[in-house]
């Protein structure tokens, strides 16, 4: 069936743009998660050390959360087509010195400093395609295409991974890298295949007005989210989700043992979690009405605490994969109301600096979670600790939901004046 027949058949919001941009997506994703795999293998078959590969975990993720905000005010300020072929392009080069680490035993040091560069390069393609879809989906399509987003993501959790595992079987951890080279190369194709236009400039500055500094721009999307209580409530269920995720990433392991699995039924909880995530991503674009998020983030919050308490209790795999399908499902819920909030919120000038701050404070929120894992393991063993988060989690729920989400629309009027000018 050819593209144009699926996409009569099973119609996507938005137009052909950003239809593109979901295939930029979906490529560069689930190579992202195919290389994550093969670089951790290639830096424990070198060292032999789990120090080696936290480092390594580590040079991925710190850019973000450090870098992020810059990446926002740099979407805000260029031409966004040009920032994500860019992104693209760098990376891919990266990608192939990283592969020549692997294959030609350059010191493994080399690892982590390039892995941490191609993080650091991609922080400007998070808020340049937020910012984006904004203006290439009309405001009715917008929460499916924010789910469409989201599910791409899940997806790729469980099918780069498996690719990863089978590109090693048949080859090496330098073949699965230049693989993931060759992604950023086709995700640079399918953004570049995009005419330019005015859905990709932000907004202009006023007649003779320089740009303010990058701290102050930083502040100033602050104050946006600060103006808008309905966002921030938004963002801090999808924080809480994203810290539950960092702790399952440690104790699922335990779960796997728990109940007979062994360490090989970690990655099918896991993918459990995923495949939960893309169904959770396409009943919430269904649930596009604002005065229906507020029951629909207490039922998400509420999917993600109890089966996360009851997976320290659960007796055998399949309940788990079930409570992990469960919960998957809940924790995509705040990423895309809140994705679908901020453009309606906030004003289209500051959006891509406010996603720059949405976005690694999901990463830092995973971190704390992986992080605060094993305190809580140590003071109440697994039972304990999943009881304790999942209550946590209500507790949060309660508290972000004792007062209706008002979420009225930024005029599309607005826009469209913005985009002509």
């Amino acid at each position: 069936m050819s593209t144009t027949a699926i996409t009569k058949r099973f119609p996507l919001p938005g137009g052909r743009p950003f239809h593109l941009i979901l295939l930029s997506l979906a490529v560069s994703s689930c190579g992202d998660w195919l290389y994550n795999v093969a670089l951790l293998a290639f830096v424990f078959q070198r060292t032999g050390s789990a120090t080696w590969v936290a480092l390594t975990t580590a040079g991925r993720v710190l850019p973000v959360v450090v870098l992020g905000p810059i990446g926002g005010v740099l979407a805000d300020r260029y031409d966004r087509r040009r920032l994500i072929i860019a992104s693209n392009i760098v990376r891919a080069v990266l990608m192939i010195a990283l592969a020549a680490v692997a294959a030609l035993g350059v010191p493994v040091l080399f690892a982590p400093l390039l892995a941490a560069a191609a993080t650091a390069v991609s922080v400007v393609e998070p808020p340049s395609v937020a910012a984006s879809t904004a203006r290439f989906v009309a405001d009715s399509e917008l929460q499916r295409a924010q789910a469409l987003r989201a599910g791409i993501g899940q997806a790729a959790v469980v099918v780069g991974p498996a690719l990863g595992a089978l590109v090693l079987l048949a080859s090496t951890p330098a073949i699965a890298i230049l693989l993931n080279a060759l992604t950023f190369l086709g995700s640079a194709v399918a953004v570049g295949s995009i005419a330019p236009g005015p859905e990709f400039r932000p907004a202009k500055p006023e007649p003779g007005a320089s740009h303010p500094r990058v701290l102050d721009e930083i502040r100033a999307a602050v104050d946006a989210l600060k103006g808008a209580p309905a966002a921030i409530t938004l963002v801090a269920a999808d924080l809480v989700c994203s810290a539950v995720y960092g702790l399952l990433t440690v104790t699922l392991v335990l779960v796997s043992r728990k109940v007979g699995a062994g360490d090989g039924g970690y990655g099918l909880l896991l993918a459990a979690f995923g495949v939960g995530g893309v169904t959770g991503a396409v009943v919430t674009a269904r649930v596009a009405a604002p005065e229906r998020w507020r029951r629909t983030l207490a039922l998400a919050l509420a999917l993600v605490g109890v089966p996360l308490a009851a997976l320290g209790v659960v007796p055998t795999l399949p309940l788990a994969l079930a409570l992990a399908f469960l919960g998957g499902g809940g924790m995509v819920v705040g990423e895309v109301l809140s994705e679908t909030a901020l453009p309606r919120l906030l004003d289209d000038a500051v959006l891509a600096r406010a996603y720059g701050l949405v976005f690694p404070a999901s990463i830092a929120g995973i971190v704390a979670g992986s992080l605060i894992a094993g305190p809580l393991l140590a003071l109440f063993g697994l039972t304990g600790a999943l009881a304790v988060a999942g209550l946590f989690v209500l507790v949060v729920a309660a508290l972000l939901l004792h007062r209706p989400l008002s979420t009225p629309e930024m005029p599309r009027v607005q826009r469209e004046v913005e985009l002509a000018t």
